[in-house]
């Protein structure tokens, strides 16, 4: 798999709820917004990004790449955001990641790639955890999550698991996937950025 065959995708569009209600993407991290940070690392792995967002478009457009919505009211979750980009993109894959992200790995596409088989979808694993949100997609499960989120499906594994699906591991990674959901996690991070550049191992209350 080559990088032009993928197109990243970078998810931010959810409604930020543990932020207070504001666009997770223009939270400010020692300096800079989120959505730049995420922008950084993914655009690094991929030829071209797509960015899936419902607030601030004119703004995520400038910041040079394309901007899709949601193609469903409501808001039913990020695969509704997944689903915008994947009506957008010629590419064979695309590179699922959240916006709020700001250490993904550099080599997330090259792991889930190499490991991928004749499997439709790669989803990352930190050690820890699954990381649904940070997966290698088929673009032709398009048509096919558009008619499972027609019909009310809103859980991200669950509908990995009408496909044939792996499990990707990042063995002692897992800081590099931390995601920023509260003030409170984004106060850490800052904490652990001003001093080191990599994530929030160093910071406590």
């Amino acid at each position: 798999m080559e990088r032009a065959d993928v197109t990243g995708v970078l998810l931010a569009g959810g409604r930020g709820q543990r932020m207070g209600g504001v666009d997770k993407g223009w939270v400010d991290l020692d300096g800079r917004p989120l959505v730049a940070q995420a922008l950084q690392r993914l655009s690094s792995q991929v030829d071209r990004v797509v960015i899936s967002a419902n607030r601030h478009l004119d703004r995520y457009r400038r910041l040079g790449h394309a901007v899709v919505t949601d193609s469903l009211p409501g808001h039913p979750g990020p695969l509704a955001g997944a689903l915008g980009a994947l009506r957008e993109v010629s590419t064979p894959w695309i590179l699922l990641a959240p916006v709020d992200m700001p250490w993904l790995p550099v080599d997330t596409l090259a792991r889930l790639a190499g490991a991928i088989g004749g499997a439709d979808i790669a989803v990352a694993h930190d050690g820890r955890r699954l990381q649904p949100l940070v997966a290698l997609i088929r673009s032709s499960l398009g048509a096919d999550l558009s008619d499972w989120l027609a019909a009310g499906g809103g859980r991200v594994v669950t509908w990995y698991d009408r496909h044939d699906w792996i499990e990707v591991g990042f063995p002692g990674q897992d800081a590099q996937f931390t995601n920023l959901n509260t003030p409170h996690e984004v106060a850490l991070a800052a904490c652990a950025q001003a001093g080191h550049a990599s994530p929030p191992d160093s910071c406590h209350e």
